[in-house]
């Protein structure tokens, strides 16, 4: 019998440790993330707003546990998801008008949305620390 053509070797698709997802669709799997987690944040600033039309001690219950370590990190990621978010809706304006779809263009695109979303959200929170005076 002869050998089957089945048998040869045949070329091995791309594996993860050789693929290098592209700027563009890293951050697009972001966005999707970010929306997500926007609903669990906006949950947050419901019940901070529930919180303040509600009691004093139910106020400072709740003021307390923003005020915390915890509360204070989700909320710095709050911050980064809304501003992450918001830039990438930007992002995909500009290329519905049909300007920045060029690879290269694209892709430096995709970077302004990530170092522009931490820069802002550092900027919020300096900002919100000033005004504090804290």
């Amino acid at each position: 019998m002869s050998k089957s053509p089945a048998t040869r070797a045949r070329p091995l698709s791309p594996h993860l440790t050789v693929y290098r997802p592209p700027i563009t669709m890293t951050m697009s799997i972001i966005h999707r993330i970010t929306g997500g987690a926007l609903y669990f944040g906006t949950l947050l600033v419901a019940l901070w707003l529930m919180a303040a039309a509600s009691t004093e001690a139910t106020f400072d219950i709740v003021n307390w546990a923003f005020g915390s370590w915890l509360g204070r990190l989700v909320l710095f990621g709050y911050t980064w998801a809304l501003m992450h978010h918001m830039l990438g809706g930007v992002r995909h304006l500009v290329w519905d008008t049909g300007a920045g779809l060029e690879k290269h263009t694209a892709s430096k695109i995709a970077w302004a949305t990530l170092a522009g979303s931490i820069a802002l959200t550092l900027l919020i929170w300096i900002a919100g620390y000033m005004a504090r005076g804290a």
